[in-house]
């Protein structure tokens, strides 16, 4: 296995794990634990870990990282997620999606698919689905967020305010009773506005979102129409969420 290859595994089992130590990795990499250190050591100083005595942890930013990290992550998970939103697009002309490990995923399936017009802020959602050139594109120009590839700010919400979308396809960082959440700010405010532009509003978020509280609010848990989870939810947590009117499912 390849140094660049073996430092992105790591990266995934301490985030999968939260905290891992030097002798777990070393045994699941077969490498010795002088090669396990040196590796973390580069991870910590690209701020993808955080050292911690006798091993790492998740580092604080990893919500900034960037989606080469993060894609690898809950993968199975999100395949789901993403086949399930497919069901969604019955009757749907415009959609609108976000950016994001699982909206991106679910982008993937779009492909296949004739007659459908897509308004995103995400530049690799765009880049990828303009190979089709049965699907019309539109994107959101405005800062770009290097760890999502999504576009911010003024020029992005003024965009997306423009257009009408029948179904809209938002993930995010956090989901419990009270509402979605993100990191940025910034992001949370062009999700609100894709939202809001919406008839219909589905949160794509696996497991690890589930319960969560980000720092900015995308949207009241009310005003979503459709939860899409994995089955690794915690049952009270998913009951909390559909008590304020909104369907969810966890596959």
């Amino acid at each position: 296995m390849q140094r660049k290859q073996r430092l992105s595994q790591i990266v995934s089992a301490v985030v999968e794990a939260r905290a891992v130590d030097v002798p777990t990795l070393a045994e699941q990499f077969a490498v010795s634990h002088a090669t396990i250190r040196r590796d973390l050591d580069l991870l910590e100083r690209q701020r993808l870990v955080s050292r911690t005595r006798g091993g790492a942890s998740t580092h604080a930013s990893f919500n900034d990282l960037p989606l080469s990290y993060k894609t690898a992550q809950d993968a199975g998970e999100k395949r789901r997620i993403a086949q399930q939103a497919l069901t969604f697009l019955d009757g749907a002309m415009v959609i609108g999606m976000t950016g994001g490990t699982t909206v991106t995923e679910f982008a993937h399936l779009l492909l296949g698919f004739d007659g459908l017009t897509i308004v995103t802020n995400a530049l690799n959602v765009a880049t990828h689905l303009v190979a089709n050139p049965q699907l019309r594109v539109f994107a959101a120009g405005g800062e770009v967020r290097s760890s999502s590839q999504e576009t911010v700010g003024h020029s992005a919400e003024t965009f997306l305010a423009g257009y009408n979308i029948d179904v809209a396809f938002i993930g995010v960082d956090g989901v419990n009773a009270t509402g979605c959440t993100t990191y940025d700010p910034m992001g949370a405010r062009v999700n609100s506005v894709l939202h809001d532009r919406a008839r219909t509003t589905i949160v794509l978020a696996d497991a690890t979102k589930i319960g969560r509280v980000a720092l900015a609010q995308v949207c009241p848990m009310s005003e979503v129409d459709v939860l899409i989870t994995d089955a690794r939810a915690a049952p009270d947590a998913l009951d909390e969420i559909r008590s304020q009117g909104c369907q969810v499912l966890a596959v």
